[in-house]
């Protein structure tokens, strides 16, 4: 089995350390190294580009925002933000998906969630966020319910699809081929809540490189589903909300402060058992 490559840069010596110490112990990790600002990273990138990039944010010479769309306007690379930023600077980073889920009340729409992460790191981001929120966030298993108060995260290297049983939905969890480049993919998802959700569903898509999601979202809009896309400038990289914007699946836009107060509004409009 390859193993996932990750690159630690940090400017603490003491976070390089820890994270490698905790990496290492995965058998399915290996670190291929370390950097103490973005600077010194691209050199390292220059001999072996990593599969993962565990970021800081507030570094010498370059921070890790402007390193970030850097990498992502060269080559497209999942990234972890490991960083204790203010609540001021976390609001230009990133973490968009934890912002949103951080602002939730306890009592929510079931929401089913596809993060371009790859195996083993999906589960650890599910445990943080979960530490962090009102809601439960956990990453999705086979046949796990979507219910009111509850995240489910699709699993890194893994589909994950909408079904319906009975009056209740749940969550298919299946291996696959790469679609839209990516596994898990949003349009795997996405067009799986079209078929079984409907004009029941509100589809969001957020920050993120490329078009992955934006056909699925165009058969929710055309199902009947409420589509959202994060606007430009609150973005980090505007590809794939602008992809599904160009191909006419979303019908409202809107900044990422702007998104749960969405989702609280869609579930009420909708009734908490019906709102994906």
């Amino acid at each position: 089995m390859n193993k996932i490559g990750v690159l630690v840069v940090d400017d603490s010596a003491v976070v390089r350390q820890v994270v490698k110490q905790a990496l290492d112990m995965d058998p399915s990790i290996e670190v291929i190294g370390t950097a103490s600002d973005p600077i010194f990273a691209m050199q390292k990138m220059r001999e072996r580009w990593p599969d993962v990039i565990v970021l800081d944010i507030e570094m010498p010479r370059m921070d890790g925002i402007t390193f970030l769309k850097k990498i992502m306007a060269e080559r497209p690379t999942p990234v972890v933000v490991c960083s204790s930023l203010t609540t001021k600077g976390a609001e230009t980073t990133l973490q968009a998906l934890e912002a949103v889920l951080t602002a939730l009340p306890r009592i929510v729409p079931g929401i089913v969630v596809v993060q371009h992460m790859p195996e083993k790191f999906t589960a650890s981001f599910a445990e943080r966020l979960d530490s962090l929120c009102e809601v439960e966030v956990r990453e999705a298993q086979n046949n796990d319910r979507v219910m009111p108060g509850r995240v489910l995260i699709a699993p890194g290297g893994r589909h994950m699809l909408l079904k319906r049983s009975g009056a209740q939905y749940v969550v298919e969890v299946v291996d696959g081929p790469l679609v839209s480049r990516h596994k898990p993919s949003v349009d795997v998802l996405f067009r799986s809540v079209a078929k079984f959700a409907g004009k029941n569903a509100t589809g969001i898509i957020m920050t993120g490189m490329g078009d992955d999601g934006a056909h699925g979202m165009k058969e929710m809009f055309d199902a009947g589903a409420h589509t959202i896309a994060q606007d430009e400038k609150s973005c980090v990289v505007f590809g794939m909300p602008k992809e599904a914007i160009k191909l006419g699946g979303v019908k409202e836009v809107m900044s990422l402060d702007a998104i749960p107060e969405a989702i609280v509004v869609a579930g009420r409009a909708m009734g908490w058992k019906k709102a994906m």
